[in-house]
């Protein structure tokens, strides 16, 4: 079994280095930290769990709390965080709360019992106070630590690809504006979009194919040139409607979505979208719930990360 000292040798730095990049306690070069992991992962390097917990009086496990396992970016989210946590020793105990406060509260017990070291979380509905650390991720709360994109540049993004495109008529599908990530993304393409061309319509939607009956009215009156969409499920389920009622994307309507989840490059036409950056929020989600556990009395940081626009066949030119 490899010890610290054969994982800082074949790496090249000290045992103190590599024991601070598992355990998460101090903020290391993030070269050095990856080229850790990828060594300790390498070398099939897994800490002693009893000995630890008898330690530090802690169990080595850590929840991940997600809303909503059918969105495919929760699991891809998640897999980027427990591929993070795995590699710095920690087991991952995984609640799926269904968009669901009460089921999200009985994960919450259920995590409790496991007496857990510390939590990522993407709640459901308002932060409140856990009893365990915490760190979350998209839906972020006032003085707490946090990870999340930056939505309010990637709406910009999607409005500046309409300028850019020529595109004078648009219109936009937000996701649920109760989520202060919804809004965000609103609002950057809002604030480009209403100074640069005539935004025809805004309507709400769930984070879903399954459009309310007010957007495929929008959709079917057509009037615009152009669709941003609050995120990829939004404008699959778009994509899908336009086709059944006979409109051409991108000859006629130009469709961008949000995330670039696994279908993003499969539909047909793959789909313009704005990727978020799944494995650095999973490397800050575990950096930040680490630091909490190591220092309760640390001041909350909040992380939002760049996210960038992936060009595919569903936008093309304006039609004036």
């Amino acid at each position: 079994m490899p010890t610290l000292r054969d994982i800082a040798k074949a790496a090249g730095v000290s045992a103190t280095t590599v024991s601070n990049v598992l355990r998460g306690s101090k903020r290391v070069r993030s070269e050095v930290a990856e080229r850790v992991l990828a060594v300790a992962e390498q070398l099939g390097y897994r800490p002693n769990r009893s000995a630890r917990a008898l330690r530090t009086g802690r169990t080595g496990t850590l929840g991940l709390i997600i809303p909503d396992l059918t969105n495919p970016f929760f699991p891809e989210l998640a897999q980027a965080i427990v591929r993070e946590a795995r590699a710095r020793g920690f087991s991952v105990s995984l609640v799926d709360s269904l968009e669901d406060p009460d089921a999200e509260e009985e994960g919450i017990i259920l995590l409790e019992e496991q007496r857990i070291d510390g939590a990522i979380w993407v709640p459901v509905r308002e932060f409140r106070p856990l009893p365990f650390p915490v760190v979350l991720v998209d839906r972020l709360a006032p003085d707490q630590d946090g990870v999340g994109s930056d939505h309010e540049m990637g709406g910009r993004l999607q409005a500046d690809l309409a300028v850019t495109l020529g595109h004078r008529r648009v219109a936009l599908i937000t996701g649920p504006v109760a989520l202060e990530s919804a809004r965000l993304r609103a609002k950057g393409f809002l604030d480009l979009a209403s100074s640069e061309m005539e935004v025809v319509w805004v309507a709400e939607a769930p984070f879903s194919e399954e459009l309310p009956r007010k957007v495929r009215r929008h959709l079917a009156a057509g009037g615009f040139t152009l669709v941003a969409c609050g995120n990829d499920l939004i404008a699959i389920g778009v994509l899908r409607f336009l086709s059944e009622i006979g409109v051409a994307v991108p000859e006629e309507v130009s469709v961008i979505g949000y995330d670039d989840i696994p279908l993003a490059g499969v539909v047909r036409p793959p789909l313009t979208t704005v990727r978020q950056p799944l494995r650095q929020i999973g490397q800050e989600a575990l950096r930040l719930l680490l630091r909490r556990i190591e220092h309760p009395q640390a001041s909350p940081v909040q992380v939002r990360l760049p996210v960038e626009l992936v060009l595919r066949r569903s936008t093309r030119e304006g039609l004036g």
